[in-house]
């Protein structure tokens, strides 16, 4: 059984608590609960807590369900692009990042936090958190980290921490309900030691439950009357946090800010005195930009196109329709801030009025949906379903499967670059068995004037900066063909803007040729270029641009969908 998924059983098995929304009125009941969405997300629960790939033996395992359903459910998933095979395995995909984003949009919670995180981090030069309330305890929402750290702590947008053993928890639980204690309590009898949650070390020994809940009572009543809690190494040894909340217009906690430091650097009350005063301010602005009204966040319209698509007619029995439908409703709720009505929801998803309605009961009783209101949204929990993994990947673990895909199509190697100053630097490659593959490793730098990577970056600088960038390069002549004269770089850097492509022939390295393209964020501009290098054979150059252009440009396509998904409320790591 592949590493970790022994753990994720008890995590799949863990049923959300606190207080449930209803999605239809009271006369809907559990009865009305979509079984394949249900099961898929037990699944997915699963894989997401995996510390590796996972075989659909081990879902078996993990689940308790049977081969025939994990087989169908990950055909699906696999379908949907929210898993990904790898020969027998199963992996994460980055587009189950959109049910973070979902939520991540509709509560509007991520624009407002940005800004205050970032400048709280730069001012306080510590790692910065932003943690609601999930169920009883506390789910980490945003993150922000000094820049330049070696060794940057903090924990990933997605983790779970135990509302006792971190200060922004004794902050939330000063708004806790008395349904909520008792979830709460209920779920230290279960888990005494807190191996259901991967984020923070598992306790040696239980707390005894009197002493644990006196010492959570103490906390959250000086949390209350302070306006502040402090965590001295109760997260994890050698770590202490001050955390401040971020009230609604009612006074209610809705978030908590946390600071958090290493005790080399500050005691406890040393991080008090250091911080406390500018996570005030900072508190004070996140409630402002979400509650404020001189300047309103922006709602976007729901997707004017359906968001589900049946592949019944393709797969067969192997594609769950209800798991599909669920899915879709699940993402559509991100589509505006505040979320949607379910007449919205049904309309954005392509779905019945019943089928968005059976489907926002399941997501409710399951704690991945809210209702306020007349309208619902994901909440918190969904950030379970592998963001925090998925989070922390950068440009090359995006590219790399898409590389490879790549490779086993046109038999060619491929390799993702970054410009680098005068240089291009290969941060991912995947190489072919050939004896004419090039030698070439991630890490590698090559002049970017005499590379086709280089062409389409450096073409993608405005023009006005390309003269003094030539003169920059200093390009010499490394054969008989490389361009090196100002006239014959700007024309080449011009054709590469104008066709999106280039074609290097023999510039770099006699006998070689490779065609690339960029790779753009979401703002459009080319942070990486992609390409496929090969001996310069019989076949001439257009022939390879022919027969390469089109598969190239459609693994560049997929690599910018799942970098547009990881990068949505977060950069990605580039280089």
């Amino acid at each position: 059984m592949a590493r970790g998924v022994a753990g994720a059983q008890a995590g799949a098995s863990k049923q959300p608590t606190g207080t449930t929304p209803q999605a239809a009125g009271p006369e809907a009941g559990r009865g009305e609960a979509v079984g394949p969405l249900e099961r898929g997300l037990d699944v997915l629960r699963v894989m997401a807590d995996s510390a590796e790939a996972v075989r659909p033996g081990d879902l078996v395992r993990a689940t308790g369900l049977a081969r025939s359903a994990v087989d169908r459910i990950a055909a699906t998933l696999v379908h949907l692009g929210y898993l990904r095979a790898e020969g027998r395995d199963l992996v994460l995909a980055p587009r189950l990042m959109e049910f973070g984003n979902a939520y991540l949009d509709a509560s509007g919670l991520s624009r407002a936090l940005r800004p205050s995180l970032e400048r709280l981090t730069r001012t306080l030069d510590e790692s910065v958190s932003a943690i609601v309330l999930d169920g009883c305890d506390a789910r980490i929402v945003g993150t922000a980290v000094p820049p330049g750290r070696v060794i940057p702590l903090g924990f990933r947008v997605g983790d779970l921490l135990p509302s006792e053993r971190c200060a922004a928890g004794a902050v939330l639980a000063t708004g806790w309900d008395p349904s909520t204690h008792e979830a709460w309590r209920a779920r230290r009898e279960a888990d005494p030691l807190d191996a259901g949650f991967p984020a923070v070390p598992t306790r040696p020994t239980a707390p005894r439950p009197e002493r644990t809940e006196a010492d959570f009572a103490s906390w959250t009543a000086a949390a209350a009357a302070n306006g502040w809690a402090l965590d001295d190494q109760l997260v994890a040894p050698g770590l202490v946090a001050l955390a401040v909340p971020v009230r609604d217009p009612d006074g209610r906690p809705v978030c908590a800010i946390s600071v958090l430091a290493h005790t080399s650097r500050h005691s406890a009350d040393d991080l008090r005195a250091h911080a406390l005063t500018e996570m005030d301010r900072a508190a004070q602005d996140i409630a402002d930009a979400l509650y404020g009204t001189s300047h309103p966040l922006p709602a976007a319209p729901p997707p004017a196109a359906p968001a589900y698509a049946d592949a019944k007619p393709e797969l067969g029995p192997s594609f769950l329709q209800a798991l599909a439908r669920g899915l879709a409703v699940l993402t559509a709720l991100g589509g505006r801030r505040g979320g949607l009505t379910l007449a919205e929801a049904a309309e954005a998803a392509g779905l019945s009025y019943q089928s968005a309605r059976r489907n926002l009961l399941t997501l409710s009783e399951l704690s991945y949906v809210e209702q306020h209101g007349r309208r619902f949204l994901p909440g918190p929990r969904v950030l379970e379903l592998g963001y925090a993994r998925l989070s922390t990947l950068t440009l090359a673990d995006i590219a790399r499967p898409h590389l490879a895909d790549l490779v086993s199509r046109v038999r060619e190697s491929a390799s993702l670059a970054v410009l680098d100053g005068a240089e291009v630097r290969y941060v991912a490659r995947v190489a072919t068995g050939q004896i004419t593959s090039a030698r070439i490793t991630p890490g590698t730098r090559l002049p970017a004037y005499a590379t086709s990577m280089g062409r389409v970056l450096l073409a993608d600088l405005p023009r006005a900066e390309w003269p003094e960038r030539i003169r920059s390069l200093r390009p010499q002549a490394l054969t008989p063909h490389t361009l090196t004269s100002p006239e014959a770089l700007t024309a080449a850097f011009a054709q590469a803007a104008d066709d999106g492509f280039a074609l290097v022939e023999q510039e770099l390295e006699a006998g070689l040729r490779s065609l690339a393209v960029p790779v753009r964020d979401r703002s459009g501009r080319a942070v990486a270029a992609l390409n496929v290098a090969m001996h310069a054979g019989p076949e001439s150059p257009e022939h390879t641009r022919d027969t390469m252009l089109a598969a190239l440009r459609a693994c560049a396509a997929r690599v910018e969908a799942d970098l547009a998904l990881a990068s949505a409320h977060a950069p990605v790591e580039t280089g």
